[in-house]
């Protein structure tokens, strides 16, 4: 276990901000994380996954941590399904290739989304007709005020659209360290998304292999997505907004080619990269900072750039969209 003082989070961070932490400490076991905790009991303390979905407006006054043990283990399976316990350190996107590469079905249309297993729950990370919801069992951790033990099962994780009780109510105050998710063994899969369609399409492929899927989404993602090694973003800033049905007819009547998909019985889900780009926001840069060229939804750094850039370009984005459709965009990402 190693403790650094005034540490540079640039590498720690998507977006590639040249930000500092009085505290940087990765620790790979509960027995380091508790000794940790102890040591810094007086200091403010944030918790770090990959650092995919976060935005530092300012240095940090206190110790980031980062619960890094690895490792997949089987607890259970039946001719059915299966149930695989995964330490939080361990990154999403291995996690999949281990699952396909098994022939586990029901997290493979989130393939290469960044970060960790153990950050996937706090967002309920989804895409392409799939959220960790829909496979999740439980999320084991501790509490960092007294370092109780607990398990959270999916009925006590409020999970809804991009969050959780892990993002709200218990924000920096119970850390997971693995996440247990119940995989099917035969699966009929998620392919009825246009994207996906569209290129199951081209391939001639009407029975498509779970690896199939995989390579497809990864397709996807690489051609609509920036590199963040290359050009700093955290992938979707913005949530996609949910109006009520009428709200959206009205809509459609003043802009017929809105795009709409039904969220519940009295809601749609509009998406917000759709709103951005109609409002000229699709490839445009203001200094340091823009919106990048193919997805309207990501704001990226093209370096230099200070969190506070990229915080104001959100607003101004936001204040656009509310102007020309009256919709109140979300933040996707953690604000620091």
């Amino acid at each position: 276990m190693l403790i650094q003082e005034n540490y540079n989070l640039k590498i720690k961070n998507s977006f590639g901000l040249n930000v500092s932490t009085k505290y940087f400490c990765e620790v790979v076991s509960k027995t380091e994380l508790k000794e940790v905790l102890e040591q810094f009991k007086n200091e403010n303390i944030l918790l770090l996954g990959g650092g995919s979905n976060i935005l530092f407006t300012k240095n940090f006054d206190g110790c980031v941590l980062q619960y890094n043990q690895k490792g997949i283990s089987k607890l259970d399976e039946d001719k059915d399904s299966i149930l695989l316990e995964v330490f939080a350190g361990e990154l999403w996107d291995d996690f999949i290739s281990y699952c396909v590469e098994n022939n586990f079905y029901g997290i493979e249309n989130l393939s290469l989304i960044p970060g960790t297993v153990g950050a996937a729950p706090i967002q309920n990370i989804g895409a392409y007709g799939q959220e960790l919801k829909d496979s999740f069992f439980a999320a084991n951790g501790v509490y960092l005020e007294d370092f109780k033990e607990r398990t959270f099962f999916k009925s006590g994780c409020n999970f809804d659209y991009r969050t959780s009780i892990f993002k709200h109510e218990l924000k920096n105050k119970f850390l997971i360290t693995s996440v247990v998710f119940r995989l099917m063994k035969s699966h009929q899969l998620n392919m009825h998304y246009g994207s996906i369609e569209q290129e199951l399409k081209k391939m001639g492929k009407n029975n498509p292999t779970l690896s199939d899927i995989r390579n497809i989404v990864i397709k996807i993602r690489q051609e609509k997505l920036p590199d963040p090694k290359i050009l700093g973003n955290c992938g979707s800033f913005f949530k996609n907004p949910e109006v009520e049905k009428k709200r959206f007819e009205n809509i459609s009547q003043s802009f017929p080619l809105v795009k709409g998909f039904p969220a519940s019985e009295n809601t749609v889900k509009i998406p917000a990269g759709w709103l951005i780009e109609q409002c000229g926001w699709k490839g445009k840069r203001i200094g340091n900072v823009g919106v990048h060229e193919l997805q309207a939804l990501v704001l990226v750094n093209y370096g230099g750039a200070d969190g506070n850039e990229i915080l104001q370009l959100a607003q101004k984005i936001k204040d656009d969209v509310y102007q020309k459709f009256e919709i109140q965009l979300e933040e996707e990402v953690n604000i620091v």
